[in-house]
């Protein structure tokens, strides 16, 4: 346990020494690298800068890295894929994927306010089946706000979070908001 506590207090020291751009970058690269832990880095950034200035660092970051992966791959999918594949393979995997583009936009919000969503499968997705930017970042920007608040206040792993029903009922509550406020945009921006 003490190992533990001494990596955690030496990398929150290293990140809070080495200023913004530490803590910016890690969450930034968690977003192309699924393997990297999120909840690690929103947590280090939170002890090392404060609740609010740590979530806002993590919440710009994880919004940014969305977006350039989100981008990369409707970039791949609109330029590269219909050089390179058979148009009977494009039209079969055009077919399967489509039907995450009709996805709702309150349903986008939910999944990315999850906690537990591997995001990085829905940037691939939302960029392959060229989902209309303005949905992807309007659901981005409310979505991850509530996920970043989620372990930035929380901070633990999967299993101790889903034991604590204190952290289930935050999980609740966070989603209950996420939704009536996609719900009120969704209007506002005439986003499907």
């Amino acid at each position: 346990m003490e190992l533990v506590n001494y990596i955690i207090e030496y990398s929150t020291r290293l990140i809070g020494d080495n200023g913004i751009i530490i803590g910016f970058l890690l969450v930034f690269i968690e977003c192309f690298i699924p393997a990297l832990p999120l909840s690690v880095f929103v947590a280090l950034n939170v002890n090392a800068f404060g609740f609010v200035l740590g979530c806002i660092i993590s919440w710009i970051a994880t919004c940014l890295g969305s977006f350039i992966c989100y981008k990369m791959f409707y970039y791949i999918e609109s330029k590269l894929t219909t050089k390179f594949l058979n148009k009977k393979i494009i039209k079969k995997v055009k077919n399967g994927i489509d039907k995450f583009n009709k996805i709702k936009f309150s349903e986008l919000v939910l999944v990315l306010t999850l906690p537990f969503t591997p995001s990085f499968l829905v940037n691939i997705l939302s960029g392959i089946t060229m989902m209309n930017s303005k949905k992807f970042v309007g659901a981005l920007l409310i979505g991850k706000f509530f996920s970043i608040l989620f372990w930035g206040y929380i901070g633990k792993s999967l299993i101790e979070s889903v034991r604590d029903i204190y952290s289930l009922i935050y999980i609740f509550v966070t989603l209950i908001i996420a939704y009536l406020i996609s719900k009120v945009v969704s209007r506002k921006m005439n986003i499907e």
